[in-house]
């Protein structure tokens, strides 16, 4: 997330550090950040806290507590009244557990036009583009306080009795919309939409994308804000079936707190008020059930246990208030109670990673873990996987993972991958064959006179899941792991393997040569010489097949192996390297054969 340090600078009285500096004490006290431009940063937000910090107030937040600075103002620890309520626009929410709460705000003779210039840089610094004053408030405080909205032109939405009607409900089989980015979108019933209540027509696919029928135009005059709060998973269903990914889906997914919305909403209205004018109608809120508090006891002696620090009750309290969370003393425990936005903090160990973090991980001695009282149970089934790969590898063979899908076999797939090997394996032999035989086709390029390979895995067999190893080498085989000893594998050869390289995804040529030269106790390391030089980059692998004695002269056979990491090799390029070879061998004197 793109952050702006004139933005959070609005947060505070007392001057920032530079952005450098801020990015040092987010980096070592809450998230890292992934660079530093100009005055803006980009802060890499743990999961773990999407649903408060994806934001410049949550930013704030944390910089509060870490620099030790007392923001000016806390947007949400400020009153947040939704009123006056209004008739004039119904919500209905058809499912609470995918749409918890749904504010909806009637809006009257709003004015759209561009943005100030206040506005429009904010936006722009942490790389959105402007697009009018009614938008840009919406976006504005979505980048502000986390909570995403959207705005409909109540023009464009169906009248009944004078009043506007918003549904929440899922889409229908068949269903389609024409987004913001005008794009028709397929809907499924695993889809949760909003709808004009009235038309039945769906105006946003809820929490990723508003849809262009109720768009917001420079025609407008009259207008609908959502404030709401949508389940997370649901969100990010459907980011990933639409291939929609949108700011406001990444906020949503991440679980919000649903009177974050309230929060949202009061400040988009009185900023729309501002800048585009008009008459607040009032607001309509479908809450049917509202987040409630919980609290979270912790001790010092615990704290201290687990960190291995010798903190005081001081040193504890200080954290916490700088966090901003309260607490209150009951015997030896510390009673805190979150605030809402903070819905990541559950058990004792959240708070105690809390103390840590403020503290300062560097602050934090290193201590040494007790010894272990007894003597860990040893899985068999691991043990003896692990000692036949050890063993294995040390002979030179290879480990290969096959699929566990098959054309045939015991049990079947319930979900097919592709609709092809809808059965789980019941054996390793099929897929170590393949892998043997594929593996076989470049072992030329290896320097190798056959393929030895080995796999661990699992089959599906007589109605049981087996554990079996596989060995492929001259031929197939398959035993079951479990209680295996090192019997089945203890003649095979140690490996001669000095070093690995990567493969060439390009196919390789194969050429012979074969040659007379003097007999000598270098020839063939300055046959090899030659074979370098002029071989250069292509040359991959040099492999003496034949040699025999005749008079005072020796015949060597040699495989040489020339590939390109670049691209495929002709046969005129292999060609050009063995010319040059051969001259180079009888400019030596040495005669080709």
């Amino acid at each position: 997330m793109k952050v702006s340090k004139q933005w959070l600078q609005t947060f505070f009285d007392a001057p920032l550090p530079s952005a450098e500096e801020l990015s040092n004490a987010l980096t070592f006290h809450a998230f890292e950040v992934e660079g530093v431009e100009g005055d803006v940063f980009d802060v890499k937000v743990t999961p773990n806290r999407g649903h408060d910090a994806l934001s410049h107030r949550g930013i704030a937040r944390e910089l509060s507590a870490i620099l030790n600075t007392p923001m000016r103002v806390d947007p949400l620890r400020q009153p947040v009244s939704l009123e006056p309520k209004t008739d004039s626009v119904t919500v209905t929410i058809e499912d609470p557990d995918l749409c918890c709460r749904y504010i909806a705000a009637h809006i009257q003779n709003v004015n759209v036009g561009p943005s100030p210039d206040w506005l429009r840089t904010s936006l722009e610094s942490v790389g959105q583009k402007s697009i009018n004053n009614v938008v840009d408030a919406t976006n504005f405080v979505m980048f502000s306080l986390g909570q995403p909205l959207h705005a409909f032109d109540a023009g464009q939405l169906k009248e009944k009795y004078g009043k506007y009607s918003i549904c929440v409900r899922s889409a229908k089989s068949g269903e389609k919309m024409l987004a913001l980015d005008d794009k028709e979108y397929a809907l499924t019933e695993s889809l949760l939409v909003i709808v004009d209540g009235n038309s039945d027509v769906a105006i946003g696919i809820a929490g990723v994308k508003g849809g262009k029928p109720a768009g917001i135009s420079d025609a407008t005059k009259d207008i609908v804000i959502e404030s709401a709060n949508f389940n997370g998973v649901s969100v990010r269903k459907a980011a990933q079936v639409l291939k929609l990914r949108t700011d406001a889906s990444e906020r949503f997914q991440q679980g919000l707190s649903p009177e974050l919305s309230a929060y949202g909403m009061r400040a988009a209205v009185d900023l729309i008020l501002e800048l585009a004018g008009g008459e607040l109608a009032g607001f309509a809120d479908e809450y049917p059930s509202p987040q409630k508090q919980q609290s979270v006891a912790i001790s010092t002696a615990r704290v201290n246990a687990l960190l291995g620090t010798t903190l005081s009750d001081d040193d504890i309290g200080g954290s916490f208030t700088r966090l901003d969370l309260s607490f209150e003393k009951s015997g030896d425990e510390v009673v805190v109670t979150p605030p809402l936005e903070r819905l990541d903090l559950n058990i004792p160990a959240d708070l105690v990673e809390e103390v840590a973090r403020i503290v300062g991980y560097e602050k934090i001695p290193a201590t040494e873990l007790p010894p272990f009282p007894n003597k860990p149970d040893v899985n068999s089934n691991f043990a003896a996987a692990e000692r036949a790969r050890k063993d294995l590898l040390e002979k030179g063979y290879s480990e290969v993972y096959t699929s566990v899908f098959a054309d045939k076999g015991e049990r079947a797939v319930l979900n097919k991958v592709g609709g092809e090997r809808p059965y789980l394996r019941s054996t390793l032999v099929d897929g170590l064959r393949d892998s043997q035989e594929r593996n076989a086709r470049n072992k030329e390029l290896l320097g190798l006179k056959d393929i030895r390979l080995f796999e661990i895995g699992t089959i599906w067999k007589d109605g049981t899941e087996q554990v079996m190893l596989g060995i492929a080498d001259q031929d197939v085989k398959e035993v079951a792991l479990k209680g295996q000893d090192a019997s089945v594998y203890e003649d095979l050869p140690i490996s001669s393997a000095e070093r690995y390289e990567p493969f060439s995804k390009y196919p390789f040529i194969m050429r012979d040569i074969a040659m007379w030269v003097p007999q000598g106790p270098d020839a063939i390391s300055e046959v090899l010489v030659i074979f370098a030089q002029e071989g250069g980059p292509l040359l991959r692998h040099v492999e003496l097949f034949d040699q025999f004695k005749k008079d005072d002269r020796m015949s060597y056979a040699f495989h040489l192996v020339l590939q390109s990491f670049e691209k495929t090799l002709t046969d005129t390029e292999a060609n050009e390297v063995m010319k040059r070879i051969t001259a180079a061998v009888e400019k030596q004197g040495w005669q080709v054969r």
